[in-house]
């Protein structure tokens, strides 16, 4: 294998974005109890990033119960936390280069359920190596969470990160599958396991409250036009709250320009049958002989 120079300017910024998230991500659970309001915790999260030299890389998801990912809260949500189980997901990017990690909080009374997508992420990180396939990590990550006595949800995946890209190849599987490819050496990967008592598949529910850029191009409907102007001055193609547009009307704003197809949206994603869902993820820069955890502090 061809030596691949881990200090360059990209993996440091990985590095750089990974401490901040690290940071923030721990913060942040602490601050999830019963009571405290969803947007109280995500805006708190995202100027914190601020705060540490870094910037979101998507809103913070704020998963509750049935729900897996793309959960944030609306501008005007009310919603407090009750005895559920919390899914945090955080991402961070330092110019363009980014982290992502998540964490369950439970408040539901589920230990187990809990643990399980922890213990499968140790796991898999036991593996990781240049050569290894993807999933041979599939298959552990499902061998532990079965050894729990749950299901891991399968049409979720982890996933590579790149320069303003929060998902590129490869998929990492959360269960055993035929078709796999294998790691490199600089290979930057976000592995995140998800463990239900449900069906193990999520579909999308109907909200949204996250967007990300799909096709630029010019727009006559003024409020959309300066949503836009701020999309790709300020997100480009990463993904970006409703709640983060300096906009008058913002809804309609993406509204006209889901129509046009310059966004697309990213609906809730719920467990198919309404069971729980928890979570545990960490980035990785993957190594000759094993990984660098950039998210572990």
């Amino acid at each position: 294998m061809s030596d691949v120079d881990l200090s360059d300017e990209e993996h440091e910024k990985c590095r750089e974005a990974g401490e901040i998230l690290a940071q923030v991500r721990d913060e942040a659970a602490e601050r999830v109890e019963v009571g405290v309001s969803h947007l109280e915790i995500a805006q708190w999260a995202e100027e914190r990033t601020r705060e540490l030299g870094g910037e979101p890389a998507f809103p913070v998801n704020i998963s509750i119960d049935e729900e897996a990912a793309h959960a944030t809260p609306s501008i005007d949500e009310e919603t407090t936390f009750g005895e559920e189980m919390v899914n945090l997901d955080i991402g961070v990017h330092v110019d363009g280069w980014l982290a992502d990690t998540a964490v369950t909080v439970d408040l539901s009374d589920n230990p187990d359920l809990a643990e399980a997508p922890e213990a499968a992420l140790e796991a898999a990180l036991e593996l990781v190596e240049a050569g290894v396939s993807t999933g041979e990590i599939g298959a552990r990550i499902e061998e532990v969470i079965d050894d729990y006595g749950y299901n891991p949800v399968v049409n979720l995946t982890g996933h590579g990160l790149a320069h303003w890209e929060q998902h590129t190849p490869p998929n990492i599987p959360n269960r055993a599958v035929s078709q796999s490819v294998e790691l490199e050496a600089g290979d930057v990967v976000a592995i995140e396991p998800f463990a239900t008592d449900g069906s193990g598949k999520v579909g999308e529910g109907n909200e949204a409250e996250i967007f990300a850029l799909e096709n630029e191009r010019s727009v006559r409907n003024r409020d959309a036009r300066e949503a836009l102007d701020q999309i790709t001055e300020e997100f480009r193609t990463l993904p970006f709250a409703t709640r983060w547009l300096d906009v008058d009307r913002p809804e309609m704003a993406l509204r006209r320009l889901e129509r046009q197809n310059v966004v697309h949206s990213y609906p809730v994603l719920k467990e198919s049958a309404g069971n729980l869902v928890s979570q545990k993820e960490h980035t990785i820069i993957v190594t000759e002989d094993g990984c660098e955890v950039t998210t572990q502090r």
